[in-house]
């Protein structure tokens, strides 16, 4: 049997839907989530506004009409209850292939269960205990795809560092990692335009939505880009002299005291009127 949690509850058995109630599949998803938990505990999380006499009493019925059903994915030994072993959980195979890839796994074995975590939790289920799963759940996806660009980046593959990158930054457009992952990606290829082009594409978006600058982490990738880039020597030719006269390089020698110096007015002789 195999249990489906993503995008909304199926139950397969060796691949055929069973038609299972709403009320017995809030049942069988928890256990799923909580493996081997109490009894007390998963009547205080399905009826949490009830008595716990009441609680009990709602959960036994429950259990009851589920073990009538050869196709039952559960077992109860004394207080607790769980999945049978035999029940495959496809939430169980994004924990196991997330674990395996930031413990060095090869990234390339995740390309399934991304695409099946590409979903939510059960959508249209609203209980707090499915809102607190289904969190959990979207945050291990986005290291999941953060460590799996990371793995790609590091093997040279950059065409999928980018594409699980972008696929991070599709499911959370204002988390700064994966966008700090695609600038590295296009610095490592040497693509220095497209590293420019994503951190300021990532600066608006921040600045419009949250009236914040990326982090110094993030200022610092385009700092590496551009100090070993050398700045030219720009040599300029002297500034024409802006006014008329000697340049300013060429001082007139100090007049001599004891020699008059020459009259730059009307000669003494032009205001004399002339004789006719």
């Amino acid at each position: 049997m195999r249990l489906l949690l993503l995008d909304g509850f199926t139950l397969l058995h060796d691949g055929a839907p069973v038609v299972v109630p709403r009320g017995l599949q809030r049942i069988i998803a928890l256990v799923g989530l909580r493996p081997g938990a109490t009894r007390a505990y998963l009547a205080g999380l399905l009826w949490p506004d009830t008595s716990e006499e009441r609680a009990m009493s709602s959960l036994r019925t429950a259990l009851w009409r589920l073990r009538q059903d050869g196709n039952c994915p559960i077992l109860v030994t004394g207080d607790t209850v769980r999945l049978d072993p035999a029940v495959e959980l496809d939430v169980d195979d994004l924990v196991r292939v997330a674990e395996q890839v930031r413990d060095g796994g090869d990234p390339r074995q995740a390309a399934a269960v991304l695409t099946a975590g590409r979903h939510d939790l059960l959508p249209g289920w609203y209980d707090d205990w499915v809102l607190l799963e289904r969190e959990r759940l979207r945050q291990l996806r986005l290291h999941l795809l953060e460590e799996v660009a990371r793995g790609h980046l590091r093997a040279g593959r950059h065409g999928e560092a980018l594409q699980a990158a972008l696929e991070a930054v599709r499911a959370e457009p204002l988390r700064e990692t994966p966008h700090r992952l695609i600038v590295e990606t296009h610095l490592a290829e040497g693509n220095a335009y497209e590293a420019l082009q994503a951190f300021y594409v990532y600066r608006d978006l921040l600045v419009r939505e949250l009236q914040l600058e990326p982090s110094p982490a993030m200022c610092a990738l385009l700092s590496d880009l551009l100090d070993p880039i050398p700045r030219p020597k720009i040599t300029r030719s002297p500034r024409p002299y802006p006014y008329p006269g000697p340049h300013p390089a060429v001082r007139p020698a100090p007049a001599d005291p004891a020699r008059p110096a020459p009259h730059r007015g009307r000669s003494a002789l032009s205001a004399v009127p002339r004789q006719r």
